[in-house]
């Protein structure tokens, strides 16, 4: 993607602001337009222009704009936004294994690490969905292999927490006819595009880098039109839509996404070099740092265009350290999510992956790294004081 398309991609209007619309409810011209506009509208496809709009559970055009932004930005053909990450992910998970195309599968092979809210809603089967974990794209093959009632395969690339790579064309490969999803959060369009690889559904917790300033909640879904059609007939259905004010914030956060990101993954090489310098670190997880991109996955033309501004560092001293850095800091906040103009640092064993198997949940000592948009001498000036106090 370029930073032309980011500032100009689903905007319609000749101004450079597009309209936020509220309405609820929409004025339906006549008893069988409306009927046929709602008609399109439950079968997941976009209302007529003689039926109206109808009503704001099935289509906004404020959320709409946003949608073809995102879908032209990954390079597909259309997009379906959600109220958070989780609901999208949910959907996806329905629109694979609950709707009547999805012919009965239930199963799901997943890749961990994964995002914990992710783990637990396969772990759980809280959707009717049965899961066989894997720890590497080596695995999905054979998995297949012993549930040919899989519906779908899902990965994250760069992973939560340790922004572990995974290689999209082996995936592909190991998938053959069976579709997969891909958690592209940690990435932005900017750096990935998982469609080019084969992925069918590229989700994206908008929250994050796509919103940028920690102030809105979505998630979108970027898909083929068959797909999509899916995916808003059980939004429909749930109601979990995304509010017009959040799809505007969000498609004006698209207008500095690549700035951002790239700004703080150049942020990220030089604090991810200097924790790597630490005698009181074990380990710094970065795929900008040797040993980080194993199958050379970073750079122009590759998978992933640039490191990312995501990474994770495990603390000699175990959870008792791990604590203490993520106490002591004070210009780098302590607090969930990521992807925001600040930098946020958090400890995932004990928050976003507590509930995660204990044979899968990350080490005790491990501190998530969310780099933001400050100067990266200040970052390392307060890190460089919370080690101090160790």
């Amino acid at each position: 993607m370029t930073a032309t398309s980011a500032v100009h991609a689903g905007r319609i209007t000749t101004n450079p602001t597009p309209p936020i619309d509220l309405s609820a409810t929409y004025h339906l011209p006549g008893v069988d337009a409306g009927g046929e506009s709602y008609a399109e509208l439950v079968a997941g496809r976009g209302p007529t222009a003689e039926g109206g709009l109808v009503y704001q559970r099935m289509w906004n055009p404020t959320t709409a704009g946003f949608e073809q932004a995102l879908a032209e930005l990954e390079g597909l053909p259309e997009a379906v936004s959600f109220g958070s990450g989780m609901a999208a992910i949910s959907a996806c998970l329905l629109a694979a294994t609950a709707v009547p195309a999805a012919g009965g599968k239930r199963h799901i092979v997943a890749v961990r690490p994964i995002y914990g809210g992710t783990d637990g809603l396969l772990s759980k089967g809280t959707l009717g969905t049965e899961v066989t974990w894997v720890d590497e794209v080596a695995g999905i093959a054979p998995a297949l292999a012993a549930r040919p009632d899989t519906a779908l395969v899902v990965v994250e690339t760069p992973a939560n927490p340790t922004a572990r790579l995974l290689d999209l064309d082996a995936v592909a490969a190991a998938c053959g006819d069976v579709p997969f999803l891909v958690d592209s959060t940690f990435a932005t369009p900017v750096l990935q595009q998982p469609a080019r690889h084969g992925a069918t559904l590229v989700v994206h917790s908008a929250t994050k880098y796509i919103g940028g300033h920690s102030d809105v909640l979505g998630g979108v879904v970027a898909t083929t039109a068959e797909w999509a059609a899916r995916l808003r007939d059980i939004r429909i259905q749930t109601g979990a839509l995304l509010h017009p004010l959040a799809g505007y914030l969000l498609h004006r956060g698209l207008q500095t996404l690549p700035l951002r990101v790239k700004r703080a993954s150049e942020t990220a090489q030089t604090v991810a070099e200097w924790l790597a310098r630490q005698p009181a670190v074990e380990r710094v997880h970065y795929p900008g740092l040797p040993g980080g991109d194993p199958d050379g996955l970073v750079g122009p033309d590759r998978q992933l265009l640039l490191p990312g501004a995501m990474m994770a560092f495990e603390m000699r001293g175990g959870y008792d350290a791990a604590a203490a850095v993520a106490e002591n800091v004070r210009l780098i906040l302590h607090a969930a999510s990521l992807g925001g103009a600040e930098s946020l640092i958090t400890h995932p064993a004990s928050l976003s992956h507590r509930n995660v198997a204990p044979d899968a949940r990350p080490d005790a000592g491990l501190l998530r790294f969310s780099i933001g948009l400050e100067d990266a001498e200040d970052l390392v000036a307060d890190l460089d004081t919370a080690f101090a106090k160790l």
